[in-house]
């Protein structure tokens, strides 16, 4: 991989790049290429001068549309049309990088969503999503993202609930769901015109997603991003590895926000998405230790002294009772976290 173009220059102490400083930092689970790719777009022309232009007009459409879409019939909405339009533009308009992290995410949420479902204690669906080119956006792609997530959370609790389980920590968990993407930056556009940066594009579409989608679906779309947090708590519960949730900016599903907001808060989705999985697959490697393996062995431990202690009498039996008694309790409060 090429280095970004904001790390060749030398550093200047009394100057430094953000772009360089942000690149180098490896406080957040990123791989090095998307991170690269995500600061070259965030670090692009369009979206320091057109962005600040954009973002207030397309926030500005969304209260015109929604005054609009009072008069129209309820269901009206052309899906077809809008996924042909959004593919058109992001053919002919959208930067390389931002084209290359939007086909990414499909695959890697649907790569997420997989990890849940195979590690969950009863059986769950799931609908995997994972285009090879920006042609397959046509395909209702952006409302079936959409759909899916949601659908998967009913299924997921519909069946715990059923089997009166929860998700729980796995001491060796399926990873074999997780792979990057076939998707090379070097296949996407690169015509005169792809220029517009992720978050300008994501900032144009959002009130056209409003238009030519009924209330319900655009809703829904919005409000998704909020399941951030579900899906977050779901792998964490497995990893038995809470800590991680810092990361998220996209919380509390149970508080609907504005959807004036909806294009920034999709950009974060995105980052979040990105980091998860980078996250599920350097604990796959072997890089990051695993929460819940070493959880396993501390209950098999407390079992292992507690029957070591039952064959003992006296007060020495009683003592070790309480020992492992208390290891027990320990190991499952480690659990509910």
């Amino acid at each position: 991989m090429q280095p970004p173009d904001f790390i060749e220059p030398p550093h200047d102490e009394r100057d430094p790049s953000p772009w360089r400083a942000l690149y180098l930092d490896q406080s957040t689970p990123l791989p090095d290429d998307v991170k690269a790719a995500w600061l070259r777009d965030c670090s692009s022309g369009s979206r320091q001068y057109l962005l600040p232009f954009l973002r207030p007009l397309a926030r500005t459409s969304i209260v015109l549309i929604q005054i609009l879409k009072v008069l129209l019939p309820r269901n009206w909405a052309h899906s077809r049309l809008l996924h042909r339009l959004l593919a058109f533009s992001m053919n002919r308009f959208v930067s390389p990088e931002a084209n290359w992290l939007i086909l990414r995410h499909f695959h890697l949420g649907s790569q997420i969503l997989a990890f849940v479902a195979a590690n969950a204690p009863t059986p769950v669906s799931t609908t995997p999503l994972e285009p090879d080119s920006i042609d397959d956006i046509k395909d209702d792609l952006f409302l079936r993202h959409d759909l899916n997530l949601f659908n998967f959370v009913i299924r997921l609790n519909n069946a715990l609930r059923a089997a009166g389980q929860e998700l729980q920590p796995v001491a060796e968990p399926d990873f074999a769901m997780l792979r990057n993407p076939p998707l090379r930056l070097e296949d996407m556009p690169r015509g005169r015109l792809n220029l517009l940066d992720l978050q300008s594009a994501i900032e144009v579409y959002t009130p056209v997603y409003q238009l030519l989608l009924t209330d319900n679906d655009f809703w829904r779309a919005s409000n998704s991003l909020q399941l951030d947090e579900t899906v977050a708590i779901y792998a964490a519960k497995i990893l038995a590895s809470p800590e991680h949730l810092v990361m998220l900016n996209n919380k509390h599903p149970l508080v609907p926000l504005s959807t004036l907001r909806a294009g920034h808060r999709l950009v974060l989705h995105g980052l979040s998405t990105e980091m998860l999985h980078c996250l599920l697959m350097k604990v796959a490697s072997g890089d990051i230790p695993l929460p819940a393996r070493e959880l396993a062995r501390m209950r098999e431990a407390a079992r292992a002294h507690g029957s070591g202690s039952s064959g003992s009498s006296g007060s020495s039996g009683s003592s070790g009772s309480s020992d492992s008694s208390g290891s027990a309790n320990n190991a499952d409060s480690t659990a509910a976290v």
